[in-house]
């Protein structure tokens, strides 16, 4: 999953979408703009949760990356070349837009373009 955050959230909400990561079964979220740190963190921080802080079994470890001195075309080539997970075979590639306004199309777009470069 590529979360691209283009508006600040409260952070009761980002708790929630991050919970919501984890039930969904995401098992590498690359995040990307505006408190990027912080989305990263409540991915984790959701990890930690889902096991009352102890032990995460691997196949249920999220890895997560923030992408915050980066352009968004990096870290969409990112998700699409360098996520892995070491217990996981990850699936399709999600893109979680957090935003005002959709740009459904233009995100499309641009994911399949940084997919396109080697």
């Amino acid at each position: 999953m590529v979360i691209v955050a283009e508006t600040v959230v409260s952070s009761e909400w980002r708790e929630q979408i991050a919970e919501w990561v984890y039930r969904v079964g995401s098992r590498y979220v690359v995040t990307w703009g505006d408190a990027c740190e912080e989305w990263h963190d409540s991915i984790d921080f959701a990890n930690l949760e889902a096991f009352d802080f102890g032990e995460i079994p691997d196949e249920d470890h999220i890895m997560t990356t923030w992408h915050s001195d980066e352009p968004l075309s990096e870290a969409f080539w990112f998700a699409g070349f360098c996520a892995e997970h070491p217990d996981v075979e990850l699936g399709d590639t999600f893109i979680l837009h957090i935003a005002e306004q959709a740009r459904e199309n233009a995100l499309l777009e641009a994911y399949q373009d940084a997919q396109d470069t080697e």
